[in-house]
């Protein structure tokens, strides 16, 4: 590649690596992209835009997730790492209010909307040249096929032959779970304008042997989740723990507002292979219905960013219910500003006895806690290795905000059982 305004030359596959030229080479219609864990998928997408957007001096991108604010720490990071490595920071300015990129020499523009607004998404008018690629990131979050449609759809218009450009919307995604559409109608159904590809960390000639030895420790200790995180197969999804529950928009201001119902906070701590979650939920014990309607769910978070990110979300006040096995970072949180938070109860039977008293209620869970629903899609109950049979357990996976709702619902779950009058 060579710049457009200096002589900088950049080979390619230095920067690329190996295991996506046929993505790298395909200008159909969809390119869809399932992945395990370090398969460089979304570094990979990233650096294709940068390259040709700067290639094509008519073109302009639309980057995709299914709630807005997930975009700043992920495709925005990927697309701004992209520009840096390959050393063109000088012919892009970088926004962040609004999230926007935009190519200096000729002003193409990198848009960046969510699904929790349609209405931005459908009325993108481009200020230069044509709006003629779409990047859906963590596509897997995107439960129905019509949403996929309508983007499909803003993708419009004619783009004139002598320009080069080509229409083309790539998703990119890890593959939890076999019965998501996009396994039907693009790997099961593709068509000559589809390429469907399944990528894994065994193509990422960058991980060193402490990233491989991850893998190959999950491989033996956790099978199921090395199939999926490790090698980008579709998960097997048998078994469910929680069957009754429904993704739904609902007013929160509207739901506070009913006397009978109460808050339900709850945090799971995490840290470099975890992440810490934070569970925000609305329960009414009387009708049997739990509202989830927020959360928090990052990796690498100190017990500093994590009070400054509750904070943040305005819930410093909230009575927190916070996993039991970390009771000095309960008493950081409490010295940072949580005064509210407490100790979650031990105990070998907690989990059933949460996950019993949870099962009786019918879950509303709101389209932006997009880790809440892949975590209950996946949550199920563990089975015998060598026999196959079903557990009494949960699998210890897909368990982080699923614990986090069980810390939350402790004592609406002891009052239910016990009386002390």
């Amino acid at each position: 590649m060579k710049t457009n305004r200096n002589q900088k030359r950049i080979y390619l596959p230095e920067y690329v690596g190996k295991g996506y030229g046929t993505f790298w080479r395909w200008k159909g219609r969809y390119r869809v992209c399932k992945g395990s864990r370090a398969s460089k998928k979304s570094k990979t997408t990233a650096l294709w835009y940068i390259v040709n957007l700067m290639k094509y001096p008519d073109a302009n991108l639309l980057v995709i997730r299914k709630v807005f604010r997930t975009l700043k720490d992920s495709c925005f990071t990927e697309l701004k790492w992209a520009i840096n490595r390959l050393g063109v920071q000088q012919f892009w300015e970088i926004k962040e209010s609004p999230l926007e990129m935009t190519y200096k020499p000729t002003g193409q523009k990198i848009y960046f909307r969510g699904l929790d607004d349609p209405l931005k998404v459908t009325s993108i008018t481009v200020e230069h040249g044509y709006l003629c690629w779409a990047w859906i990131e963590e596509a897997y979050e995107i439960g129905r096929e019509d949403d996929f449609d309508m983007l499909d759809e803003s993708i419009r218009g004619a783009v004139p032959s002598e320009t080069g450009l080509f229409k083309q919307i790539t998703l990119t995604f890890n593959p939890w779970n076999e019965r998501h559409w996009i396994k039907k109608r693009f790997f099961d159904n593709p068509d000559d304008e589809t390429l469907a590809m399944t990528t894994n960390y065994l193509c990422n000639e960058w991980l060193d042997e402490a990233d491989r030895k991850k893998f190959e420790t999950m491989r033996i200790n956790n099978p199921r989740r090395y199939r999926v995180a490790g090698l980008g197969e579709w998960g097997i999804v048998d078994g469910l723990v929680y069957e009754n529950w429904e993704e739904k928009a609902f007013d929160i201001d509207e739901i506070r507002r009913l006397l009978s119902v109460r808050s339900a906070f709850g945090l799971d701590f995490g840290y470099t292979n975890d992440p810490s979650a934070l569970f925000c939920g609305l329960v009414d014990l009387s009708a049997k219905t739990l509202w989830v309607f927020d959360e928090m769910y990052k990796n690498g978070m100190s017990n500093e960013r994590i009070a400054k990110e509750i904070t943040e979300m305005g819930y410093r006040k909230e009575k927190i219910k916070a996993e039991a096995a970390e009771p000095k970072s309960i008493d950081r949180l409490y010295e940072l500003g949580l005064i509210h938070i407490q100790q979650a109860r031990k105990g070998k039977d907690s989990i059933n006895n949460g996950i019993d008293f949870l099962q009786d209620f019918h879950m509303i869970v709101h389209p932006r806690c997009v880790n809440f629903i892949t975590e209950i899609s996946n949550y199920t109950w563990d089975t015998d290795t060598k026999t196959g049979r079903r557990l009494n357990k949960p699998i210890d996976d897909f368990n982080h905000l699923m614990d986090a709702m069980r810390y939350s619902m402790e004592d609406y779950s002891r009052s239910a059982a016990f009386s002390f009058e």
